[in-house]
């Protein structure tokens, strides 16, 4: 047994996260010592339920596990790891390892998650969707739980942006939940990444989910609540936030919106109060982040996307036009279409109507 077999067992036994395995390495030199460990040995370490547990582990669930990872294209990355994500290793309790279906670069460091109410109103959806884009349009990842509602709007905009996106899930990759978004798991796969710290086959239980909100909140520099009422799953999330030194935001409601009651109550505490992006990107220092890279593929790019919304804004006219005639008649990709439309929007150049239709401003 290897250090990555070692820890992934370690993993579906359960009980055993980053805080106890730093218990049990203070006995044994690495990972795959513990299973070669005597039984009297594993109860000093680790206690004797744990012990058992170990010593009874069953090494067809790795296989299995393992299988199932390989047949789906996962990749298995454990904390020793160089390209596990280091705003990870600073949270209590870290996962020992995380199931990745694409890739985790150096761009998601710098990265803002939103999250919401799975039954949220168009007031939280839109805005869950319109600020992803707006901060992906500054190179800025998203990370949500790919739950229906507000995190499935905001993994939305970002794609629409063009941007990266992070989506941390409650289940396995084998029980992707819910099930309807199975197709949007593989569409940020594409471009960002879908994880979990939970084996292949594990059950989207209750229990799982305020787990998966602590790394939603460990991944980001802040979290952005754009709806909640007063139970809601993403005030855990805001606590995680808070315990973890990240900052939190939230968008006002209105005083009689039942699905507010959260997101205002969170603004009463403290919570960074926010009616656009800049906000955001002012509190955490990030205005300049692309605009202080002056070198001469920069001023090239920017000549480029000059060009580009020139060619869009020409497009649009007085009279409404819609979002898919707009593509055609820009000849341009549709993502960078959505990413210029928000910039355009931005500057007030443009407004949007109603079924996706857009004119000048």
């Amino acid at each position: 047994m290897n250090t990555l077999e070692a820890l992934v067992s370690l993993n579906l036994i359960g009980q055993i996260g980053s805080v106890r395995l730093g218990d049990l390495l203070k006995y044994f030199n690495s990972p795959e010592a513990i299973f070669k460990a005597k039984p009297g040995e594993l109860s000093m370490a680790a206690g004797a339920k744990i012990a058992e547990s170990i010593n009874s582990f069953n090494k067809k669930l790795l296989e299995q596990d393992l299988l199932d990872a390989r047949k789906s294209g996962i990749k298995i990355i454990t904390f020793l790891d160089r390209d596990y994500p280091p705003a990870l290793k600073e949270i209590p309790g870290c996962p020992i390892v995380l199931y990745v279906l694409g890739d985790i670069t150096a761009e998601d460091r710098t990265a803002i998650g939103i999250v919401g109410s799975r039954r949220a109103s168009f007031y939280g959806l839109s805005n869950a969707e319109r600020f992803a884009a707006e901060l992906s349009a500054e190179r800025i990842t998203i990370v949500s739980g790919m739950a229906r509602g507000v995190d499935t709007y905001a993994h939305r905009g970002a794609l629409k942006a063009g941007g990266r996106s992070i989506a941390v899930m409650g289940s396995g990759f084998s029980r992707i939940y819910p099930p309807e978004n199975e197709d949007l798991a593989k569409q940020i796969s594409l471009s960002g990444a879908v994880i979990s710290e939970f084996s292949m086959d594990t059950a989207p239980l209750p229990s799982n989910f305020p787990r998966r909100n602590r790394l939603i909140s460990g991944l980001s520099l802040g979290i952005l609540i754009t709806e909640a009422a007063r139970n809601s799953g993403a005030l855990i999330t805001a606590d995680f936030a808070l315990e973890q030194g990240r900052e939190v935001f939230a968008l006002p409601g209105r005083i009689d919106s039942s699905g507010s009651v959260g997101t205002n109550a969170l603004l009463k505490q403290g919570a960074k109060l926010v009616t656009c992006c800049q906000d955001i990107l002012e509190e955490l220092n990030l205005n300049q982040s692309v605009t202080e890279k002056q070198d001469d593929d920069l001023i090239n790019y920017n000549k480029v996307c000059g060009q580009d919304e020139d060619r869009l804004y020409n497009c649009i006219g007085n009279q409404a036009i819609a979002i898919d005639e707009l593509i055609e008649k820009a000849s341009l990709p549709s993502n960078r279409v959505f990413s210029l439309i928000l910039k355009l929007q931005f500057r007030k150049l443009i407004k949007e109507l109603p079924g996706k239709q857009f004119v000048r401003n």
